[in-house]
């Protein structure tokens, strides 16, 4: 016999910005899950304007106009859009982009996604249907010494470099 497996679920909620309203939600899925299992998402019909960081995986549904600088993965849903830059390990992309996209490892682009500006990554996935339009610069090999000096450092959750 398997022994069962066991999915804990938890939430926190973070608000931000005393000017609105915003709610982000740190979610606990299965514990064998990445980054712990911890991510972040932004709902439909949620927009952001400033900057993201997170250290944990971020799901985007809403819209941010500002970067976004996420030490796991992000995933743009096919409603997600982003106004300003993308720094991540990895991303998927099934909504849109306008910005500079910069990836430590693996960049997947969907056949929804709608991609405008330049993108510096090692592996680069492209369905059939994607619109990208701007550079590519793939560093292979050398992608984590590139990505460092392209990349701003990594923040720890105290805000320390």
């Amino acid at each position: 016999m398997h022994p069962k497996q066991v999915t804990r679920k938890k939430f926190a909620y973070i608000c931000a910005n005393s000017n609105r309203n915003i709610m982000l939600k740190a979610k606990q899925s299965d514990d064998q899950a990445g980054n712990g299992g911890i991510f972040n998402v932004l709902a439909g019909g949620t927009v952001i304007t400033g900057s993201i960081v997170t250290e944990s995986d971020f799901r985007l549904d809403g819209r941010i106009e500002g970067d976004i600088h996420c030490n796991g993965k992000i995933v743009i849903g096919p409603k997600g859009c982003i106004l300003g830059n993308v720094i991540s390990e990895n991303a998927e992309v099934l909504g849109s982009v306008d910005g500079t996209i910069r990836i430590r490892e693996k960049l997947i682009l969907k056949s929804t996604a709608q991609v405008k500006g330049d993108i510096f990554i090692q592996i680069l996935e492209i369905e059939p249907g994607a619109n990208f339009n701007g550079g590519c610069t793939m560093s292979g090999k050398n992608s984590a010494e590139i990505a460092d000096k392209l990349l701003p450092p990594r923040v720890n959750p105290n805000g320390t470099k």
